[in-house]
């Protein structure tokens, strides 16, 4: 029952859209303003840039919280893939919930704040892996000026450092492969959420976060 529980939580978690919330907390309603999305970058450019760290640190949190107790209730050997299974089953659940929240309509976010969440969440070899894509997500954000760059360098390098990880302390592929593929998925869903982005970018219209 637990795995369970544990699953639907984080998914209902997951859904609940703080963005939104802080929005009409302050009378306005962000998923009409901006770019209409409802996570901390658009957030901080309607409601007020504090206000947008808060959204940010909520929508890590509602990813870090679940999967931190489903690994520290449900994991005792790391190395299991079917114990791994089940910590990324609740893991995906926040994000999915995020992304498509029932409380929205099954619409919601891009799910990068959430997945850094989660990421954190899996120590070490998932929250190594992020630590080094959030690295290379703050030096592309502030090279470019943009968060949505920022965002599809984190989606390329989190995957790619979980496997460099793997490879630098000799950990085998057949034990861990649900982590690597996960983390390949959860990357390109962070892609694939941000293809109006992506066309923003290839037509040089893409706004940094000064504007």
């Amino acid at each position: 029952m637990i795995p369970a529980v544990l699953v639907i939580g984080a998914y209902l978690l997951g859904a609940i859209p703080f963005g939104l919330l802080i929005g009409l907390a302050h009378g306005v309603n962000v998923r009409t303003q901006g770019s209409r999305n409802i996570g901390a970058t658009n957030v901080g450019r309607v409601v007020g840039r504090k206000w947008g760290y808060l959204c940010l640190a909520a929508d890590i949190l509602k990813g870090f919280a679940p999967t931190l107790c489903a690994s520290l209730l449900l994991v005792e050997n790391q190395a299991d893939p079917r114990q791994q299974l089940i910590v990324l089953l609740v893991a995906l659940a926040a994000v999915l919930g995020h992304v498509f929240s029932v409380y929205l309509g099954f619409r919601g976010g891009k799910g990068v704040a959430t997945t850094i969440g989660v990421a954190l969440g899996i120590w070490p070899v998932f929250t190594i892996a992020m630590i080094i894509a959030l690295l290379a997500y703050a030096l592309a954000r502030f090279t470019t000026g943009m968060v949505s760059v920022g965002s599809l360098v984190l989606a390329f390098v989190f995957p790619a450092a979980f496997y460099g990880y793997t490879r630098v302390v000799k950990l085998s592929l057949a034990d861990y492969w649900p982590l690597q593929t996960v983390a390949v998925a959860l990357g390109l869903m962070i892609i694939v959420r941000h293809r109006d982005n992506i066309r923003r970018l290839l037509r040089d219209q893409e706004k940094s976060v000064k504007e």
